[in-house]
């Protein structure tokens, strides 16, 4: 017997085709459910997120080599590698301590001035010197100065300070003067204390060095009392000493930076 042909196909085959049609649907569903969130997303939210993506991707770009503890950083040759930042320029010690020896040896030339100016004064005793190489230190006896109890300079004085002023002027060093009492008690309308006197007796001559060109600027005044002896009260002797006004010429230019 003769096979019967199969004409009709098979209905699944003839329907696949829904198939199709149906995963387009859904892929369209999907496509345009997504439209509508992103439509409605966060607008402050979304530039936020869109400045972060765009500072990550215009970044510089940054080695992804590590370097090793102690390992120097490669300098930039011929475009290539990191540029090395130099370290701020800063003066050498050698410099400073050239400048530093230079203004010691001008405080020594000073200080020989000085000795030779009042050689006379330092034999007897009432004008004493005493150099290093940050100060020079010129004590005078009240004496020289002033009278006793009193903070007015008398007529010799003059001839003194003109001659210190000689010195000093043209240059910069910062000058000290203090005053220095014995320890007996003075009570006036003046001075009600040695303090007062002191202090006075070095502001005097202050103003006698301004006036004869000093700048005041390089100067200051300061008084002690009877609180820093350099001898002992109970003799006569020991308390002309004890009564003095002291220079210290300093080898730097600031006097509030000028300490001893």
């Amino acid at each position: 017997m003769r096979r019967r042909r199969q004409n009709e196909d098979d209905p699944h085959n003839q329907e696949r085709w829904l198939i199709s049609y149906a995963d387009f649907i859904t892929l369209l569903f999907a496509f345009f459910v997504v439209m509508y969130s992103v439509s409605s997303v966060n607008e402050g939210k979304y530039k936020v997120l869109s400045e972060t993506l765009t500072g990550v991707f215009n970044a510089p770009q940054r080695s992804v080599n590590p370097i090793e503890a102690g390992e120097a950083t490669p300098t930039s040759r011929s475009g290539q590698g990191a540029d090395v930042i130099p370290p701020p320029v800063t003066e050498a010690p050698r410099n400073r301590e050239s400048s530093q020896q230079a203004r010691s040896a001008a405080l020594r030339v000073m200080a020989d001035q000085l000795a030779l100016e009042f050689d006379e004064f330092i034999e007897q005793g009432v004008v004493t010197l005493e150099t290093s190489d940050e100060w020079i230190e010129l004590s005078l006896r009240n004496s020289l100065l002033f009278g006793s109890g009193d903070a007015e300079p008398h007529f010799d004085s003059f001839t003194v300070l003109e001659t210190i002023a000689g010195v000093l002027e043209n240059r910069d060093n910062a000058v000290r003067v203090e005053g220095f009492t014995d320890d007996r008690p003075i009570r006036t309308q003046a001075f009600p204390s040695n303090w007062e006197l002191s202090t006075a007796r070095a502001a005097a001559v202050v103003r006698m060095l301004a006036m004869e060109g000093i700048e005041p600027a390089r100067m200051a005044a300061i008084g002690y009392g009877e609180f820093q002896p350099v001898a002992r009260n109970d003799t006569d002797e020991g308390r002309s000493r004890n009564r003095r006004v002291v220079l210290l010429i300093s080898r730097d230019a600031s006097i509030r930076g000028a300490m001893r």
